[in-house]
């Protein structure tokens, strides 16, 4: 990260402070103890300088930053995180900068510096610790559930359907992590199957559940441990998506059939599903497949929870399936460093909606502090997400929706171990109900209000039952994909038109009528063809390979594809770089991560 001062930035015609923030300047990794060494001290000033944080008002950080230097100060670097940027300033003047008109706080560096060079979860505002806390799960940690048992998740089976989870320290019982069948194209590779190569599931893993293997029950709160919202809950992880994060809404359509299908399995329970997830589908939400395909988890009693997008404050559409307006549709909320939620905004990120349909509510999402996935996609390409003086270095930052996603549906297994007869309608009637207002927010992109899960599970759960035109799930596979498509390897060729990636047709009719049976998968067969196995195997879904199946279609090139092909390493969606990364792919188009910057991911 570079820094810029204020006499810079002077001297660049047309080149704004903020502009120069938004360009990647902000200082996204908060280790405020370390800024200091970047601030120059000014030739001129009188007396010591000493370090500070400046946050600034609604007047903007010019008039901020002019009024450090009128103090004799000197700007370091920006900290667009907190609205505010480093400094240094003479001792003396600090008390009368506190006072300068359009400066909100002015924070000695000392009193958030890191101490003996460690990384501190209680010192970060985006840390688990912090988040946990924030939202209430600790308290919610408290309560007990009808057998006795603490609030923390116990029993309750949350599908993720995502990237993969790796299995790294917080993830790595094997009570927690239930492998699913794999849908990706990596399902073939033995070495690859189940596991996260992209890194992306394993993120939201440790955010829905992790927990580190030496946390007693009832120290849970400790911010020396790891833990997730629901510690105790157990994933089902049903991978789609390969190392570069790449996947058909196909494949993601039939994962959430088989959760349907065996969400009372034994050992199962699956209660919540965690899609983070979204397409820019142009249909209608009635006749969308993948919408219907949510809706049909959701009638089946499955509380899904699903991430808006990434397309900011100016996008007047949320991504399929968020649009569905029965599933708890989540945008992400900006904590700006601190503890104190009374600072907390809408994350810029996060999609605004519209009046018809928009967030339900907003979770903690910006430089969320969860378990890294050593050698993915995301820890070679992006390795400045690592966490400063973490020795270990096990945890990553990343902001979005997704993570934000990952935090409800973490709260909505609390909820259901608390209340397990509830009913996904009284789930989101509660979490809605008990949101905390973001007084500064757009009451669209805001939808009711920041998650309090404490507040909810001490909350009597109201009657409710949401009506909404049944969705019909007969519109076109190709219109739910929107911009989004993978591509064969060898020549380029797209997946396009009303076929799966086995090259079958799509008979809507059948299957949507099937989706909300619940009856599309019948053993290891889905939509005609065989996709994995049809039983258990140890602690897994037996994995069946798809070698010696072929694409066929006019428009999906005819290529056999073995595991050794479809390994991730060779395989690519489009490309992996500049507009496509960031538009096309597992961005907020699709999987709801709308870019990387240099500190952390979107």
């Amino acid at each position: 990260m570079r820094g810029i001062s204020y006499a810079a930035r002077r001297s660049a015609r047309g080149w704004t402070w903020a502009a120069r923030a938004a360009a990647g300047l902000s200082a996204l990794v908060l280790v405020l103890g370390a800024i200091a060494n970047a601030c120059v001290a000014r030739a001129d000033a009188t007396g010591p300088l000493v370090p500070v944080i400046v946050q600034y008002g609604s007047a903007g950080p010019d008039t901020a930053a002019e009024a450090v230097e009128r103090a004799g100060g000197k700007v370091g670097r920006g900290l667009h995180l907190v609205h505010g940027f480093a400094a240094e300033v003479p001792a003396e003047a600090v008390p009368g900068l506190r006072r300068a008109p359009g400066i909100r706080q002015v924070t000695p560096d000392e009193q958030v510096r890191l101490k003996g060079g460690e990384w501190r979860a209680d010192k970060d505002a985006n840390s688990l610790y912090s988040i946990t806390k924030s939202i209430g799960a600790q308290d919610a940690w408290m309560k007990t559930d009808p057998s006795g048992r603490r609030v923390t998740g116990k029993g309750v089976g949350v599908a993720l359907i995502d990237s993969g989870i790796a299995p790294v320290t917080g993830l790595a019982d094997p009570t927690k992590v239930i492998n699913g069948p794999d849908l990706s194209f990596e399902s073939q590779a033995s070495n690859l199957r189940h596991l996260d190569t992209f890194g992306h599931g394993t993120h939201l893993a440790g955010i829905i559940l992790g927990r580190d293997p030496n946390v007693r029950a009832g120290s849970e709160n400790d911010p020396r441990n790891f833990v997730g919202v629901a510690p105790d809950a157990h994933l089902v992880n049903l991978k789609v998506a390969a190392a570069n994060g790449a996947t058909d809404v196909s494949q993601v359509i039939a994962a959430i059939d088989w959760v349907v299908a065996h969400r009372n399995d034994p050992g199962l329970n699956i209660r919540v599903l965690n899609l983070s997830f979204g397409t820019d589908s142009v249909q209608d939400a009635r006749l969308d497949p993948l919408s219907h395909a949510v809706e049909a988890a959701w009638r089946h009693g499955i509380v899904v929870v699903v991430a808006v997008g990434n397309d900011g404050a100016t996008a007047r559409r949320v991504s399929m399936p968020a649009a569905n307006p029965y599933v708890i549709a989540v945008g992400a909320a900006d904590p700006h460093g601190t503890g104190d939620r009374r600072d907390d905004t809408v994350a810029d990120f996060s999609t605004r909606g519209s009046a018809t349909r928009h967030a339900d509510l907003v979770a903690p999402g910006k430089s969320v502090v969860s378990l890294r996935d050593p050698n993915s996609y995301i820890d070679q390409k992006y390795p400045t997400g690592l966490i400063a003086y973490d020795p270990e270095q096990r945890f990553f930052r990343g902001s979005g929706t997704s993570q934000a996603t990952a935090v409800v549906s973490g709260a909505a297994a609390l909820l259901l171990q608390q209340r397990p007869d509830l009913t996904p309608d009284q789930v989101k009637r509660l979490l809605t109900g008990t949101a905390e207002s973001i007084p500064t927010a757009d009451s669209i992109a805001g939808g009711a209000g920041q998650l309090d899960v404490g507040k909810a599970v001490g909350t009597r759960a109201p009657a409710s039952t949401q009506v909404h035109a049944a969705s019909l799930g007969t519109g076109s596979l190709e219109q739910s994909r929107g911009t989004a498509h993978v591509a064969d390897p060898t020549n380029g060729v797209e997946l396009t038109g009303e076929q799966d990636i086995m090259g079958q047709a799509w008979n809507a009719q059948a299957w949507s009528a099937a989706a909300s049976a619940g009856s599309t998968w019948s053993g290891g067969t889905w939509n005609g063809q065989t996709w994995s196995g049809d039983g258990w195997s140890g602690v897994s879904w037996a994995g069946q390979t798809w070698s010696g199946q072929t694409w066929s279609g006019q428009t999906w090139s005819g290529q056999t594809w073995s595991g050794q092909t479809w390994s991730g390493q060779t395989w690519s969606g489009q490309t992996w770089s500049g507009q496509t990364w960031s538009g096309q792919t597992w961005s907020g188009q699709t999987w709801s991560n709308d870019y990387w910057s240099s500190s952390e991911w979107r």
